[in-house]
């Protein structure tokens, strides 16, 4: 809309201004509203023959998600009355001091910020379901700091269960004081506070002396993983919060890159937090140019930077609150310096291909530790070269066609050596879902086929919307996601046979890739029998039985000598 006012300024003069009235969300295009105006005003052009760069990747951060702003908003919003009510909790026996947020819908950076869910509220508040209502609902991670106290256990185990305690007693509590609405599991206790789901976590002050242990029981280790997570989420969303100057380019461009990484299945490649700090380096270190002003150039800068900078020979630093000291980075130096040489002695190592060190992380350890080995950053690098490539086309030609800009997020599925297809109506959240995908006729040989099943839809059905208020709370599944169980029950039946590629948004294909798939000379010691491929993406087809619609071999694995 546009507005003529009268203004006073501050030399006395009273003048006529223009204001043009915008959502918040829609604030980028402001510009592309005023020149339109002028240029159709003043010299006739038609709006046909103007073009812009500036809003042709909004489809991909509007599509299965509303306002992000508002929706942002209003989650702080709920956030605080939890906060609240957490510190004001009286009959637990250490109060609770710290209550911090570590999911990135609190950072403006989730690629589909969460809705309030009609079902995720306090007992007693009226429910009125509408034919869509979701099934599953997404839990919001909440890291929770008690008071010190000198009678925690000094074992590592019994802390852990004393932390589960604890989250059973604040649960109890929030239900016996608020009437919240509390689910507890053997790892995690859920609340749902006014539409949404939040999942408490407890840090111990012992968190940090955990990091540095080596241990070689298995129960003493998956505490020792789980502290070093949370304390590193941790330290990274306070750390992300000083971004404050870059937030309105800052999450759109975070955004993209998460769609843009999750689209071309490298979801189990990259993690979120590395994506955000790569984003943040774009607007911290932008030399030789100014910092991005629109999320396109963001977007654009990701992915050169992804797939431009030598990652072999330099490590890339994230100093958000310049706060690293020259003794620091040669600390960071040396970590880098050892990791490839011992990389070089080792060619099976570990050790990661991507080195992204942080104040709180100098041995780029919190996010590239078990993934983004040297086959899948070149494959990474190579993916961004092209969408960078494509980008700059666009941009520079001017292009209108919709398809070419969507291109950004296909991935063609023909370049892997076999492809699983997901039944659509059984993801748990396929109103997210970008693009559908399908191979060409006559692309492969379809191997499987399975029909659906029927014991799980993502949206409740008219049956399941009998009853009280209760008895459909019941029904709602927190943190359902049947791609994460299919993927890690195919990865523990198969190690080292294939690699699996995915989109943890929401995508609705798996492509595969052959690894060390056999030996042609193989001796008496190796006894593991090489199946068939045909044979092998069968067995695939009945692991996902209900969930599988298809799966296609398109190029035979090669035998090692």
């Amino acid at each position: 809309m546009l507005i003529i006012k009268r203004r006073r300024f501050k030399d006395g003069k009273i003048a006529e201004s223009t204001v043009w009235e915008s959502e918040q969300w829609r604030r980028h295009i402001i510009l592309k509203r005023i020149s339109q105006y002028v240029l159709q005003r003043h010299l006739s052009v038609s709006k046909e023959n103007i073009m812009h760069i500036v809003d042709q990747l909004d489809f991909s951060l509007l599509y299965g998600a509303g306002d992000p702003i508002s929706s942002s908003g209003n989650l702080l919003g709920v956030f605080e009355i939890l906060l609240k009510r957490l510190r004001l909790l009286e009959d637990i026996p250490l109060k609770v001091s710290t209550v911090q947020p570590l999911d990135s819908a609190f950072r403006f950076s989730s690629v589909f910020p969460p809705e309030p869910h009609l079902l995720a509220n306090e007992k007693g508040a009226f429910v009125s379901l509408h034919r869509f209502t979701p099934s599953c609902i997404h839990p919001l991670e909440v890291m929770i700091q008690l008071e010190g106290s000198g009678n925690w256990s000094m074992d590592d185990v019994a802390i852990e269960k004393t932390k589960s305690a604890f989250l059973l007693k604040i649960g109890e509590s929030l239900q016996n004081n608020w009437g919240m609405t509390c689910t507890a599991t053997e790892d995690d206790v859920d609340v749902f506070v006014s539409g949404y789901a939040f999942r408490l976590k407890i840090w111990h002050e012992r968190g940090p002396t955990l990091l540095r242990q080596e241990t070689g029981n298995d129960q003493v280790k998956h505490v020792y993983n789980t502290d070093r997570e949370l304390y590193f989420r941790s330290q990274h969303s306070s750390m992300i919060n000083g971004l404050q100057g870059f937030y309105a380019a800052y999450g759109p461009v975070v955004r993209l890159a998460k769609q843009c990484v999750a689209s071309h299945l490298f979801s189990a490649c990259l993690r979120e937090e590395a994506i955000e700090l790569l984003v943040a380096y774009v607007f911290l270190k932008p030399l030789p140019f100014s910092a991005p002003c629109s999320r396109i150039t963001g977007f654009l800068r990701f992915l050169r930077l992804l797939s431009d900078y030598d990652w072999n020979f330099s490590a890339l630093v994230v100093d958000i609150s310049n706060d690293l000291t020259p003794k620091d980075m040669k600390e960071i130096n040396e970590n880098f310096m050892s990791s490839r040489k011992t990389n070089e002695e080792n060619v099976q190592s570990v050790n990661p291909a991507m080195f992204l060190a942080t104040t709180y992380d100098r041995a780029s350890e919190a996010w590239t530790r078990f993934s983004v080995n040297s086959m899948e950053l070149k494959r990474l690098m190579a993916y961004a070269g092209s969408s960078a490539n494509l980008l700059t086309k666009l941009i520079s030609e001017d292009h209108n066609d919709n398809y070419r800009w969507e291109c950004l997020f296909r991935t063609p599925l023909n370049s892997y050596d076999a492809v699983i297809l997901l039944h659509r109506e059984k993801l748990p959240y396929p109103q997210h879902l970008l693009f559908p995908s399908e191979l060409n006729q006559g692309t492969g040989v379809h191997v499987a086929r399975g029909n659906a099943s029927m014991v799980f839809h993502p949206f409740l059905l008219p049956g399941d919307m009998k009853g009280n208020s209760e008895a459909l709370r019941n029904k709602l599944l927190v943190d359902f996601d049947p791609l994460r169980c299919f993927v890690g029950d195919l990865e523990k039946e198969y190690p080292n046979t294939f690699k699996l590629w995915n989109d943890s948004l929401g995508g609705d294909a798996v492509g595969i890739t052959w690894a060390r798939y056999g030996s042609k000379k193989r001796g008496r010691e190796e006894a593991e029998e090489v199946k068939d491929p045909t044979d092998l993406l069968k067995d695939i087809g009945k692991v996902g039985t209900g969930f599988v619609r298809g799966v296609y071999l398109l190029k035979a694995p090669r035998l090692t000598s």
